[in-house]
């Protein structure tokens, strides 16, 4: 598939707002981090601002953007359409809890039930956006077990690695949210090895014998279907070298996952300030690291449509 920037950088952001937004909601509705009016303005400013920021990247990908209202309509049938309608009501519970935190400065009472919605919200709206593509059966590197959970796990290893940093910003981390953070990048890092194994060793679901019917011999392409490129093609036949999908994985295991464990190991060792530094470093170099993965995601997967053009 076409790895279209503004895709990449949709489910990157989304997934790490909704991370932090749902880990903010959970700690802050049960009183574990101060009502601090720059703790909550900050954070949930970034966490709300990622969310933002990627779903407006999105309407990039659209042929005519000032369409999209029209998804909200499908929810009923389309996984795209209820990723939109729980984004925007998870907005709702979110305002709310950040209204009692950095106004009223409390996270009690009613202020703590929009925390725990707000936290419900986003992990909602991140299974929506997996099964957009676990739902795909003419792609299997995305019609498989491996995509839905791995939403969940990256968002919550992005969300908790941001947390991480915010909290050391404001002197306020401690050791267990540090391991916290390196134990779900060191899952991170293992299921999505284990993704890669699974897809490498993947045949596609349909040849062009299934395709035609046709039980004997072996069926070939005579002549090429299109003189030149269309939108198909374009879209869904992007092809990468194997070169450089190894040299990109490679990438993506150091800045994503082994990187940011590092930093983080340092940071559980080192005082603050030093550890606050360190944490912001692995945020940085975890988002980066997964813009490179969600590429790979995109640009590796196969459509199965191809077949007709001889692929």
């Amino acid at each position: 598939m076409h790895p279209a920037f503004s895709v990449v950088f949709f489910t990157t952001a989304t997934g790490a707002g909704y991370g932090l937004l749902a880990l903010l909601g959970l700690l802050g509705g049960f009183q574990v981090i101060p009502p601090d009016f720059w703790l909550g303005l900050i954070g949930l400013g970034l966490a709300l601002g990622l969310i933002a920021a990627g779903l407006l990247s999105s309407t990039g990908h659209l042929g005519r953007p000032e369409r999209a209202w029209r998804a909200f309509s499908q929810w009923r049938s389309s996984w795209l359409s209820r990723e939109g309608v729980s984004s925007v009501i998870t907005f709702i519970p979110a305002g709310l809890f950040g209204i009692g935190w950095v106004l009223f400065g409390r996270m009690d009472g009613w202020i703590a039930v929009t925390g725990f919605l707000a936290a419900v919200g986003a992990v909602i709206t991140v299974c929506t956006t997996g099964m957009i593509y676990a739902s795909l059966k003419p792609i299997a590197q995305w019609h498989s077990r491996y995509t839905l959970p791995g939403y969940l796990i990256f968002s919550a290893m992005t969300g908790s690695v941001l947390l991480n940093a915010l909290l050391q910003g404001f002197a306020l981390g401690s050791k267990l949210l540090v391991a916290a953070a390196v134990l779900v990048t060191g899952l991170g890092w293992g299921w999505k090895l284990a993704t890669w194994r699974h897809n490498d060793h993947l045949e596609m679901p349909a040849t062009a014998n299934s395709a035609t019917g046709l039980a004997g011999g072996t069926v070939r392409t005579l002549e090429w279907p299109h003189t030149e490129e269309n939108y198909l093609l374009k879209e869904m036949g992007f092809r990468i070298a194997r070169k450089h999908r190894v040299r990109l994985r490679q990438i993506t295991q150091l800045l994503a996952f082994g990187l940011p464990v590092l930093l983080l190991i340092a940071a559980f060792a080192l005082p603050w300030p030093f550890a606050a530094v360190l944490s912001a470093l692995a945020a940085v170099a975890q988002f980066a690291g997964m813009l490179v993965e969600r590429w790979l995601f995109f640009a590796v997967a196969k459509h199965t449509v191809m077949l007709y053009y001889g692929r």
